[in-house]
Parts: structure tokens; C-alpha cells; sequence
């Protein structure tokens, strides 16, 4: 047992544009070496595409999105007498926040549109719509999840 007493959580301020401390925790997760208003300018601009393109307000798509893409369940490995064990554990609300924005963030990066902010709407989109690389791993981590279930007992 850790001898150190638990990390306090610190605030989030709300990002100046919509109010919501989940797309600060969005910008976060997207910025890279520091640069924040970099990140806030794409941010904001793949926003702008998701409304043309959705025809409804952005944040709404926005929180869609990660919503479809927040995992139940996932595994976590156990050593039990030699043997390690995928054991399923459900997934803590704070952290599956941040699965689904690292996952969405990952993907988005992944994909072959030409700027970050095109890249990032298209996946935003896709994954409100349910499909996309980032509801596919979040649909595969429950799966891994499911085929596991025989090892739950093992839960601590």
C-alpha cells in the first residue's frame, strides 16, 4: 500500500467560448509542447466544420460523441499464483471521460484529412454517428471485457 497520501484534484476552468469544463479538458488532452492557443484555434475551427456539416450546434455533437465513445468496462490485468488474468472492472465516470477524450484525440490524429482541425471534426462527427475508430476501440475493449467475465472473482 502507498505510503503517500492521494493527489488532489484540481479545478478546470471553463473554456471562454461554450463554458463547459469538458472541451477545456478536450483543449488539454490536444495540446501539444505547451501550445495552447494552438490548440483552442483548432479546436474551435473543427467545431465551426461539425456545425456546417452536422446542422446543429456543436457542442451537442461534441458531447454525443464522447458519450458514444466513454467505455463501461474494461480489463485490467491480475497475478494470481503465476498466472496473469485479463479481469473486468468497470470503468470510474473521471476516467472514462478521459479515455474517450485520449482515444477520440489519438484517432483524430491518425486520420489522412489534411489539417488536425478537418481530421478532428471528421472523427467528432463519426463517432456521434456511433461508427469510427473511436467507438470501434471502445467497442473492443468491451468485448475484451465480455470474453473475460469468467475471471471477475479475481476482482479486488
Amino acid at each position: 500500500m502507498s505510503r503517500r497520501s492521494r493527489a488532489e484534484k484540481r479545478e478546470v476552468a471553463v473554456d471562454p467560448k461554450f463554458g463547459s469544463e469538458v472541451v477545456t479538458k478536450f483543449i488539454n488532452g490536444l495540446m501539444l509542447d505547451g501550445k495552447k492557443s494552438t490548440a483552442e484555434a483548432i479546436f474551435y475551427q473543427s467545431m465551426e466544420v461539425v456545425e456546417d456539416k452536422a446542422g446543429q450546434s456543436a457542442l451537442n455533437v461534441f458531447q454525443q460523441a464522447l458519450n458514444n465513445a466513454k467505455p463501461a468496462l474494461e480489463v485490467k490485468s491480475r497475478r494470481v499464483g503465476g498466472a496473469t488474468y485479463q479481469v473486468p472492472i468497470e470503468v470510474r465516470p473521471e476516467r472514462r471521460q478521459a479515455l474517450a477524450i485520449k482515444w477520440m484525440i489519438q484517432y483524430a490524429r491518425a486520420r489522412s484529412e489534411r489539417t488536425m482541425a478537418e481530421r478532428l471534426a471528421g472523427e467528432i462527427l463519426s463517432a456521434a454517428r456511433g461508427e469510427g475508430a473511436t467507438v470501434k476501440k471502445k467497442d473492443d475493449t468491451h468485448r475484451m471485457a465480455e470474453a473475460n467475465k469468467a475471471f471477475a472473482h479475481y476482482r479486488w
